[in-house]
C-alpha cells in the first residue's frame, strides 16, 4: 500500500519535499491556508494602473542552486527547463552612509579592486579569506547535510574534524576582523548574516561561509522572481502526484497518543501515516499540538527561545525604470553597531536604519507594466518580543524615514512616482502570515539553537511527525531550507519504506549519500 503522507504548508520546504516524496512513491497531500504556494517565498501580484506588478514577498537572493538541481534531478527533470536562473554580475552595490561604495563581484581581481578603493590592504588579504573560508566549507559541509538525532551525534568524526574551522569563540564579525582592518570591508562580507536574521556581532563565525557562497558561486536572480521557483516547484510536484489543497488550513494535528495519525481542517478529519509540519514552526506547534503532549518544545520553553529580527517592507510599484539603480544595492548606515543594537532592543524603529532595495526590473522588465518598475525595500526591525513596537503608529513614521533613505541612493520623486504599494511591518508577518513574533527568520541561528539543539528534522517531541524549514537543521535561507527537504524526505523514505524511486543520476539515490555540496569542492 502506499503510504500517505499530509505536508501542512507549500512553502519552499514542504513544496521540495513534495516533490521528493511523490517521486519516492507516497500518496502526498500538501495543504495550504493560503489561495498560492510559497508562504513567505510567495509572489505579490497587484493589478493597479497601468497594469499588474509582480514583486518576491521575501527572499529576493537565489545562491547556490546546486542543492535544488539535484532534487529536481533526483525526480527525473532537469531545473534548467523548469527554472531560468539569470547570475548576476555585479552580484550588488554596496553604499556605506560612511563613505565609499563597493560594486560587488564574483571576479576575484575586479572585487581585489573595488576593496582597494577602501582599503588596500585589505584587497591583498581577499583571497586568503575565500581559499580558509574554501576549507571551512568543506569541513562543515557533512555536518549541514546530516541529520541529529542527539547529543551523541555532536562527536560524530566528521563533526569533531569540523570543529576546529568552526571557532566556537568568535562572531562573524572578530573572524572577519583576521582578515581586514577597515570596518566597512568587515560590513562587506557580514551583513550576509542578515539572511538569518542576525547580528553580525553575535552570529557565529561560521556563518562567514555566506558570502563565501556568493563570491565561489554566484547570486542569481530567477526570472520571474524566487516566487516563480515556487511555482514551478509546485507544478512539478504535482506532475509527480502530489495533491494540492490550497486555501485549506489544518487545524490540527490528530494524535493516537503521542503518534500523528492524521490532521483536521473545516473539511473533517483525514487519516495519515506520517504528518510534514512546514508551517511556521513555534506557531505551527501552539496552534496544531497540544501542550501536553510536547516535552522539549512547551508553550514555555518557545517563549524562552531566541528568535531572529523581523523586517519593514514597502512593495512598491513606480512609475518610470531607475536604470543606474543596481539590481540588488544594500545601504549600511554608517553608526551599524548602533543600527543593530536598535534592532534587537526592539523598543523603537531604528533612527537611521540600513536598508535593502531590490529593483529587479533592470534585469526582469517583465515584472512591471511598460514604462514602469518594482522597488522592493526591506529595513531590518525588532522582532515582537514582549511589549515592543506600536507598528499602527510607527509604521507611517517609519515610511517616511525609509523615503527619505531611498533618496541618498539617488531614487527620487518616489511618492510621485508610486502607482501601487503594499506595507508589511513585524504585526503583518505575524497575524497576516502566522509567523511567531514576526521573527521573518524563525528561531535564531545562535551555537545553542543549532545542529541537535535546534528542532530535529525527525521531531523528537512527536512520533510520526517531520520538520522542514528554516525552524529545523539546517536552518535559514533557501538552499539551507531545500536541503532541510533532502534530509527529512531521506529520513521519511527509511522509516516508511520508500525506496527505490529516485532517480539514478541523483545523489538522492546514491547507497551512500553524498550530497550534492561535495562534488562542487
Amino acid at each position: 500500500m502506499s503510504r500517505r503522507i499530509a505536508i501542512i504548508g507549500a512553502g519552499p520546504g514542504g513544496l521540495a519535499s513534495a516533490m521528493l516524496l511523490a517521486r519516492a512513491g507516497a500518496d502526498v497531500t500538501v495543504f495550504e491556508r493560503a489561495q498560492r504556494v510559497g508562504g513567505r517565498s510567495a509572489t505579490i501580484e497587484a493589478n493597479a494602473s497601468p497594469g499588474r506588478f509582480r514583486f518576491d514577498m521575501g527572499p529576493t537572493f537565489f545562491l547556490y542552486p546546486r542543492v535544488l538541481d539535484d532534487i529536481f534531478t533526483a525526480c527525473g527533470r532537469e531545473m534548467a527547463r523548469e527554472i531560468d536562473l539569470i547570475r548576476l554580475d555585479p552580484q550588488y552595490d554596496l553604499v556605506f552612509e560612511a563613505g565609499g561604495h563597493i560594486k560587488a563581484t564574483p571576479d576575484l581581481p575586479r572585487m581585489m579592486a573595488e576593496v582597494a578603493k577602501l582599503a588596500p590592504h585589505d584587497a591583498a588579504a581577499l583571497p586568503r579569506f575565500m581559499e580558509d573560508n574554501r576549507q571551512k566549507l568543506a569541513a562543515f559541509r557533512p555536518v549541514l547535510e546530516a541529520a541529529f538525532h542527539g547529543m551523541r551525534d555532536l562527536v560524530r568524526p566528521h563533526m569533531l574534524k569540523s570543529l576546529p574551522m568552526m571557532r566556537p569563540l568568535r562572531t562573524v564579525d572578530s573572524d572577519l576582523a583576521t582578515y581586514f582592518r577597515d570596518e566597512r570591508v568587515r560590513l562587506a562580507f557580514s551583513f550576509q548574516s542578515k539572511y538569518l536574521g542576525m547580528s553580525p556581532y553575535r552570529c557565529p563565525s561560521l556563518f562567514t561561509i555566506l558570502s563565501f557562497m556568493e563570491y565561489e558561486f554566484g547570486v542569481f536572480h530567477p526570472r520571474g522572481g524566487c516566487g516563480a521557483v515556487m511555482e514551478s516547484l509546485a507544478r512539478v510536484a504535482g506532475d509527480l502526484g502530489a495533491n494540492f489543497r490550497l486555501g485549506e488550513p489544518v487545524q490540527e494535528i490528530l494524535f493516537r497518543g503521542r503518534r500523528a495519525t492524521g490532521v483536521r481542517t473545516e473539511a473533517g478529519c483525514e487519516s495519515f501515516d506520517a504528518v510534514v509540519v512546514n508551517a511556521d514552526f513555534a506557531h505551527a506547534m501552539q496552534r496544531l499540538v497540544p501542550d501536553r503532549l510536547r516535552r522539549r518544545w512547551t508553550d514555555r520553553k518557545l517563549a524562552t527561545k531566541k528568535f531572529s529580527c523581523s523586517t519593514f517592507m514597502l512593495y512598491l510599484g513606480l512609475e518610470g525604470i531607475d536604470e543606474n539603480l543596481a539590481h540588488h544595492t544594500i545601504y549600511l548606515s554608517a553608526d551599524y553597531k548602533r543600527n543593530i543594537a536598535e534592532i534587537e532592543a526592539g523598543r523603537a524603529p531604528p533612527t537611521e536604519p540600513s536598508f535593502y532595495v531590490q529593483n529587479a526590473c533592470v534585469t526582469d522588465p517583465e515584472l512591471a507594466p511598460p514604462g514602469h518598475s518594482t522597488l522592493y525595500v526591506l529595513l531590518p526591525v525588532g522582532n515582537k518580543t514582549g511589549e515592543g513596537i506600536d507598528w499602527t503608529a510607527e509604521a507611517p513614521r517609519l515610511r517616511a524615514t525609509a523615503l527619505d533613505r531611498l533618496r541618498r541612493i539617488g531614487i527620487k520623486d518616489v511618492e510621485r512616482r508610486i502607482r501601487f504599494e503594499k506595507m508589511m511591518t513585524p504585526h503583518e508577518w505575524e497575524h497576516d502570515l502566522s509567523i511567531y513574533r514576526g521573527a521573518t527568520f524563525n528561531l535564531a541561528h545562535s551555537l545553542d539553537q543549532m545542529l541537535c539543539f535546534r528542532p530535529r528534522n525527525r521531531f523528537e517531541d512527536l512520533d510520526g511527525v517531520y520538520l522542514v524549514g528554516g525552524g529545523t537543521h539546517p536552518g535559514s535561507g533557501l538552499p539551507v531550507i531545500f536541503e532541510s527537504a533532502r534530509i527529512t524526505s531521506r529520513l521519511m523514505a527509511d522509516d516508511l519504506g520508500l525506496t527505490g524511486h529516485w532517480s539514478a543520476a541523483s545523489e538522492m539515490a546514491a547507497p551512500d549519500y553524498t550530497p550534492v555540496l561535495a562534488e562542487a569542492l
